[in-house]
């Protein structure tokens, strides 16, 4: 699966004023990324907005992208949840045809243990599917411990790679340090990318790099060629705005990006709410920057 290697972008979901999905935006959206070098798209994340999505949009959105796409780049699929034999159903009757892997998220809210987090991810391992684990503890409110995804990844082929998003950066360099051959990780923080990728990871699944495919495809590329300095000067002028789109949740930051730059228009479902006016200041302002 080392086609799921660089740059993947977790795409936003372009809605229009009276909050229906705007397809046109997203047909720019796609094209974007795949005209600016992203490596492969992720559809139907959290950056999606996934939650606020009823089931014929879902289906819509995917169609939707998988038509524009036209096969040029791999994508991936967002399907999770905290009902461990509901995503597996989901997962089994999904056409995922057109889907290298579906990207699924640990449990929220449950809060399971450790042994009950092997457990979700060996019931959607029994799907047969090529699974990509995600983690993020700031969202789900569990962490699923390194020691976990290294039994899970010895243990199940098809679960093939971890998207990692623990605040410690150590917790990535233990799953490098002891995964299986074959095993892939990427960093699911746009901050650790390219620390990550240069400590061995496969690149990152980005918010950030929807809205700068090139320069963050090439800080990614250039680690894989060990070029360090090269890649961090990209990386030091990305990282007050990768910081800026978060701070007030995703994908409010990011959307405020789009819209400046004329893809998309800056809506969102609650209870999401667009950028507050002082933050959308200071990302516009950091874009000038750059």
């Amino acid at each position: 699966m080392s086609i799921l290697k660089g740059v993947g972008v977790a795409l936003v979901t372009p809605f229009n004023e009276d909050l229906s999905v705007d397809f046109d935006s997203l047909t720019k959206l796609v094209e974007f990324n795949i005209e600016n070098g992203a490596n492969y798209l992720v559809v139907l994340g959290t950056t999606g907005e996934a939650a606020t999505l009823s089931e014929e949009e879902k289906k819509q959105v995917i169609e939707h992208i998988i038509k524009v796409n036209n096969k040029r780049l791999p994508l991936v699929l967002g399907i999770g949840g905290n009902n461990t034999l509901g995503v597996k159903k989901e997962i089994e009757e999904t056409d995922l045809s057109a889907f290298e892997a579906v990207l699924s998220v640990a449990p929220y809210y449950n809060k399971p243990n450790q042994e009950g987090l092997y457990q979700h991810y060996k019931a959607l391992a029994a799907t047969g599917k090529n699974i990509i684990m995600y983690n993020v503890p700031s969202r789900t409110g569990q962490n699923v411990e390194a020691d976990t995804t290294i039994r899970l990844a010895k243990e199940f082929p098809n679960l093939f790679m971890i998207k990692e998003a623990a605040p410690n950066i150590l917790q990535y360099f233990d799953i490098l340090r002891k995964k299986p051959e074959g095993f892939s990780l990427v960093s699911g923080d746009d901050e650790y990318a390219l620390a990550v990728t240069l400590a061995g990871g496969d690149g990152v699944i980005s918010v950030i790099g929807q809205a700068y495919p090139k320069e963050f495809s090439t800080m990614v590329q250039l680690a894989f060629e060990g070029k360090v300095k090269e890649a961090y000067e990209i990386s030091n002028k990305l990282v007050d705005i990768t910081r800026l789109i978060f701070a007030e949740g995703n994908p409010c930051g990011i959307k405020v990006i789009l819209t400046e730059k004329g893809i998309i228009k800056n809506y969102l479902r609650l209870p999401l709410v667009p950028a507050s006016e002082g933050l959308y200041a200071k990302i516009k302002a950091e874009m000038e920057k750059i």
